[in-house]
């Protein structure tokens, strides 16, 4: 895990340690495995521009067998700006200080800059709304994201405004002390109405764009209590003890209750679909409705909510008994 910052001038150097579960695994896989905020193609990048060194000796080879135990110091550049412009795109701030900012992100909104989605992301809006001041660990395409929400997913999100705020925020994740709580409405009434999915993650092996329980892949668990019985449908708490790709709309599909609308990993039942259509909802049925964790630099614990957006509103009011 990534256990100290310290700043040359306009680099970051974050040192990580390689955890025992990562002995003998490629460096770029065991340094994203120390380092959750940092991708692996972000790494490898690093790795290869020398940025990524043992005991004063770059590594220059990605994949070069890590030891655990073994610590590498990581020199992260500023950000760039390259494809990131600053956008005014409208944005609801739950909370902003000098050091964080709390967004409630609008469904369809993607959070970063990739492939096919250049501009018009909460990268974008955060870069006009926080005037560029945002953390660079992320990199070029991520400045300031310390975590991930789904495009068509609305909610709660944090974003990091300087490195010490993002490392921070980071090591909460990796200990899996942040408080996050969604609301999806799922198919069907789960039987019992309340219980915990443990099931590892990976990209699927026939469909690299879908998420699938795989042995071998990042250990994963839900928690979910049912809060409201429907229509054949239910209104469920979903809370995280860890953040992977699309865990819960994977999770809740594995025990026969897919979210509504959900066009990767759903099945809904004809009269399902028809009512979706005529409400025109598509999108997955998820709200990212509580986040609480410890301010990263003044040790304040804060926590937030927020209502369902109009759209899940609706199709709870349909689906009410």
């Amino acid at each position: 895990m990534a256990t100290s910052l310290s700043h040359g001038p306009g680099v970051a150097t974050i040192e990580a340690r390689i955890a025992a579960a990562a002995d003998g695994w490629r460096l770029d896989r065991a340094l994203a495995d120390a380092v959750p905020t940092m991708s692996r193609e972000r790494l490898k990048t690093l790795i290869a521009a020398g940025a990524v060194s043992q005991a004063g000796q770059p590594w220059r080879d990605s994949s070069k067998k890590a030891s655990a135990g073994q610590t590498f110091a990581i020199a992260v550049p500023p950000p760039t700006p390259l494809h990131n412009e600053a956008q005014d795109i409208p944005l609801v701030i739950a909370y902003e200080d000098e050091h964080l900012i709390v967004v409630d992100k609008q469904a369809g909104l993607v959070v970063h800059p990739a492939a096919g989605n250049f501009d018009g992301t909460l990268v974008n809006a955060l870069l006009h709304h926080c005037a560029g001041n945002l953390s660079g660990i992320g990199g070029v395409a991520r400045p300031g994201i310390v975590h991930r929400i789904d495009k068509d997913t609305s909610g709660l999100m944090i974003a990091a405004k300087s490195d010490r705020a993002h490392e921070g925020l980071a090591k909460q994740f990796h200990d899996h002390s942040i408080d996050r709580r969604y609301r999806a409405i799922v198919g069907g009434i789960p039987r019992p109405s309340s219980g915990t999915v443990d099931a590892p993650l990976a990209r699927s092996p026939q469909n690299r764009k879908k998420i699938a329980i795989l042995q071998g892949g990042k250990r994963a668990v839900t928690h979910f209590t049912t809060l409201q019985p429907l229509r054949d449908a239910a209104l469920v708490e979903c809370r995280l003890e860890t953040g992977r790709t699309h865990q819960v709309r994977v999770h809740m599909a594995s025990i026969g209750h897919a979210l509504l609308g959900d066009p990767v990993y759903g099945r809904n039942r004809s009269s399902q679909k028809t009512l979706l259509e005529t409400l025109g909802f598509r999108r997955q049925a998820l709200h990212a409705a509580y986040l609480g964790f410890i301010h990263p630099i003044n040790s304040n614990a804060l926590a937030f909510e927020s209502r369902m957006p109009a759209d899940m509103q609706e199709l709870f009011s349909e689906l009410h008994v």
